[in-house]
């Protein structure tokens, strides 16, 4: 039994309880090249070799229907300088909206894939998904990095996040870490 400090939450409510997590801007496009962003809080590295990476999209969302129908997005990693744009961008559809428009982010040309890299991201990871499983109420897209590109000076080791000052969620907060500890190796 636990103690009084502890108190039970809902096994339905379970993951308010979680960290926070990264947050990225996938682009994708509409089989007419129609560019559209979805933010998303659902990013993970998952294999080194080959190089892949999972995001969790909600079936219900216009970029969803995009990603199953042309089989590409690309991870783009945005920065507290642009955090306004990011959460606009998970607040409304891109079936009604041009969000680029709209927040004045510019989108260039990725190199492998069909969907546009966002200018003002610290990093982009061109991807290919290569499977799709439903689980719950999203879908994990696993996407094959097939190229990746970083801004001059935002790479150490890896990516230097406390110099890109890269975004964080948990429920309706959107932050940046101020407090950054490195492992010993």
């Amino acid at each position: 039994m636990l103690s009084e400090e502890w108190i039970n939450i809902p096994s339905s409510r379970a993951i308010v309880v979680g960290p926070p997590t990264s947050v990225v801007l996938v682009t994708c496009v509409s089989s007419e090249n129609k560019p559209n962003i979805i933010t998303v809080g659902m990013y993970m590295p998952i294999s080194f070799n080959p190089p892949l990476v999972v995001i969790g999209v909600s079936p219900r969302r216009y970029s969803h229907k995009l990603i199953m129908d042309t089989g590409e997005f690309v991870v783009n990693v945005p920065t507290r300088d642009i955090v306004k744009q990011t959460i606009y961008c998970g607040t409304v559809s891109g079936r009604e909206h041009d969000k680029f428009e709209e927040t004045g982010l510019t989108p260039i040309p990725a190199s492998r894939v069909k969907p546009p890299l966002i200018k003002e991201c610290v990093s982009c990871l061109e991807c290919k998904v290569v499977a799709h499983y439903t689980c719950g109420d999203h879908t994990l897209f696993v996407g094959e990095i097939l190229a990746a590109h970083v801004k001059k000076g935002m790479l150490k080791e890896t990516l230097d996040i406390q110099r890109a000052q890269t975004i964080s969620h948990k429920g309706p907060y959107y932050f940046v870490p101020h407090l950054i500890y490195k492992a010993k190796a």
